[in-house]
């Protein structure tokens, strides 16, 4: 780890003196994390690539605001954070999936949906289940949701989750602790 801190360390001054591609290399570093970031925070592919592409292009104007003393992974989950939270404020949804179609008998969006089957049963189950923790997640008030994606599916610890959104362990604590809880109402029925 020590030889990738230095590695990021390097980087970094080189674009502060203006080598873009220094800033390549970091975007070639971190664009699946923070791509993966961006989708379980808005749940939308498309969304995802725009609020990922934005936030390297905000870190990449901002890079001399970026204090040395913090890890550069998590400036940037703050900043792709951040970004995807004022999304989600800003969302205003187009269609529910579980509209009715115009002109049918009770065919919803989501049927016309293609089908991601591929395997057997256990796998669309498993599939299945893993879109309604994914829809309950999406369901969360944004300041549960973000804990619970940079906790549970970006593996990152409370520390880490505390300086990215800014906030006390405590308060990430209550977060957590309130955003599964939620999870739990909603899916207490699987």
């Amino acid at each position: 780890m020590y030889f990738m801190d230095l590695f990021i360390k390097k980087r970094i001054k080189a674009i502060q003196k203006g080598d873009q591609n220094a800033y390549a290399d970091l975007v070639d570093l971190y664009k699946d994390k923070i791509y993966r970031l961006c989708y379980r925070m808005l749940g939308n592919r498309h969304e995802a690539e725009d609020a990922a592409q934005e936030a390297f292009i905000r870190a990449y104007i901002h890079i001399d605001t970026y204090n040395p003393e913090m890890k550069f992974s998590t400036w940037l989950y703050r900043i792709a954070t951040n970004l995807t939270i004022d999304k989600l404020r800003k969302r205003k949804p187009d269609v529910y999936l579980d509209e009715e179609v115009g002109g049918t008998d009770g065919l919803t969006m989501q049927a016309q949906l293609p089908s991601r089957e591929t395997s057997p049963e256990e796998a669309v189950e498993s599939l299945e289940l893993q879109e309604t923790v994914q829809r309950a997640i999406e369901q969360l008030p944004e300041k549960y949701r973000s804990v619970i994606v940079l906790k549970y599916m970006e593996d990152l610890s409370l520390q880490e989750i505390s300086e990215i959104l800014g906030l006390p362990v405590g308060t990430v604590k209550t977060r957590l602790h309130r955003g599964r809880e939620a999870l739990r109402r909603q899916l207490g029925h699987l």
